[in-house]
């Protein structure tokens, strides 16, 4: 139903900043809510942070404070800030969206995904 691209990831050492973008295109009624994931060589994939159309925002309690989730007027766009990156943030991070109201960490709510960006941090 919609398309999602990552881009912004890179490598960076401990404490660095990077912000990733995710394009989306196709219906809005798909976007209704969107997230972050990531995934780490060995891990399972875990959420990030999520955004929906309620006032919730949740995060992973390992990035809170850390990183930032937006989605400027509900637009098509979706960014993460991430800052004082640490080398546990490495991982594959990817960008999902599907049109449930809510936000939600749980990966298996989303039905689109994209390719995923790399993020690497040295430390």
């Amino acid at each position: 139903h919609v398309q999602l691209v990552e881009s912004g990831g890179g490598s960076v050492q401990t404490g660095g900043s990077l912000t990733l973008s995710c394009a989306a295109s196709g219906e809005s009624f798909y976007l209704q809510r969107m997230g972050w994931f990531r995934q780490a060589p060995g891990k399972e994939r875990e959420g990030v942070a999520s955004i929906g159309q309620g006032s919730t925002t949740p995060y992973a309690d390992s990035v809170k404070g850390r990183f930032t989730i937006s989605r400027p007027n509900n637009g098509k766009t979706l960014y993460l800030q991430m800052n004082n990156l640490r080398p546990e943030d490495t991982a594959t991070y990817y960008c999902a969206a599907d049109n449930g109201m809510f936000a939600t960490l749980k990966a298996s709510a989303y039905d689109s995904w994209g390719q995923g960006t790399q993020v690497a941090v040295s430390s």
